[in-house]
């Protein structure tokens, strides 16, 4: 036996059959609490979760003999990246597995918003026939800047490559990535030409709260904003001030600074951000599809396999 695998979340059954294969004693326990976890961890070569709970310093110092973390998504900012590496505790993460839910469910947001496909539908619902009021605009010939050009800035991009779209990015942690689907540029042309902005960058103290009242006044033109990345990187007040002073034409939002409720509805900027026509709310389900579901797993299993 290679060791044991403690699987506290709600993973596809693909990474546990394949890691039993591999030669791992896996023990699949999604319902298991924090507390549950610290008590038996040190019994555990591996650990896998997806949003559950954070895997802290004090996890993995009572996790004596862990030498792995599987994260069943893209974003490792539920795990203590520095004092894992300072354990010499492999990361192993998935955003292959849910790249393409991504960057469709970001199309999905911006050609709604752009379309008013939401208002349009909730109107006729209630008896109302507004074709002007519901007119909308085409992408074809706009510019569309990304903002993080890796699994899922390139996978979005990749999938605007049929809208006759002018796509540029920026990603601050790499250079020379200019490919079929996007041209790097400077965060200064960013501003300057965009008329989308789509955000796939991981949360980090520079990311959080990135995209503030100063971020969206530099802005040469009024742009749809799209977030699928994770809700701290925007201020959600800011966003709100920016609609009313049509800097932002509409805004995709599919994760929030605060999520899940009840805490969610007791934010003070709540009220405002469900009563904007202009804004589209989807609950953190970008990457999360029935199709990606397994893929992350099997993403997994494969990182698990190359370690």
């Amino acid at each position: 036996m290679k060791g044991k695998i403690l699987i506290v979340d709600d993973l596809h059954p693909a990474f546990r059959e394949s890691a039993t294969e591999m030669g791992y004693e896996v023990h699949d326990r999604p319902q298991i609490t924090r507390t549950e976890t610290l008590q038996i961890i040190a019994e555990y070569t591996g650990i896998a979760v997806r949003t559950k709970f954070l895997i802290d310093k004090e996890l993995m110092e009572a996790g004596t003999n862990l030498k792995f973390i599987a994260r069943a998504g893209a974003g490792l900012d539920n795990i203590d990246e520095v004092f894992a590496i300072q354990k010499n505790i492999r990361l192993l993460n998935a955003p292959q597995g849910n790249m393409d839910a991504v960057g469709e469910h970001a199309v999905g947001l911006l050609l709604n918003l752009m379309n008013n496909i939401r208002n349009a539908d909730i109107e006729v619902r209630n008896g109302i026939w507004n074709r002007e009021g519901n007119r909308g605009f085409e992408l074809r010939g706009r510019t569309v800047g990304v903002i993080g050009y890796g699994f899922m800035g390139r996978s979005f991009a990749k999938k605007l490559a049929g809208f006759d779209v002018n796509v540029i990015a920026y990603d601050k942690y790499k250079t020379g990535f200019s490919d079929a689907y996007a041209k790097e540029v400077s965060m200064e042309e960013i501003v300057k030409h965009s008329d989308v902005i789509s955000l796939h960058v991981p949360l980090t103290n520079e990311t959080r709260q990135m995209v503030d009242e100063e971020y969206l006044l530099h802005f040469r033109k009024p742009i749809f904003l799209i977030n699928t990345a994770r809700g701290e990187v925007v201020s959600t007040k800011a966003v709100l001030s920016a609609i009313q002073n049509n800097k932002i034409l509409g805004a995709g939002l599919d994760v929030l600074e605060v999520e899940k409720f009840p805490a969610l509805g007791t934010q003070d900027w709540y009220t405002e951000l469900i009563s904007s026509g202009k804004i589209i709310l989807t609950p953190h389900v970008g990457g999360w599809t029935f199709e990606s579901y397994r893929k992350i797993s099997e993403v997994l299993a494969d990182k698990l396999s190359a370690i």
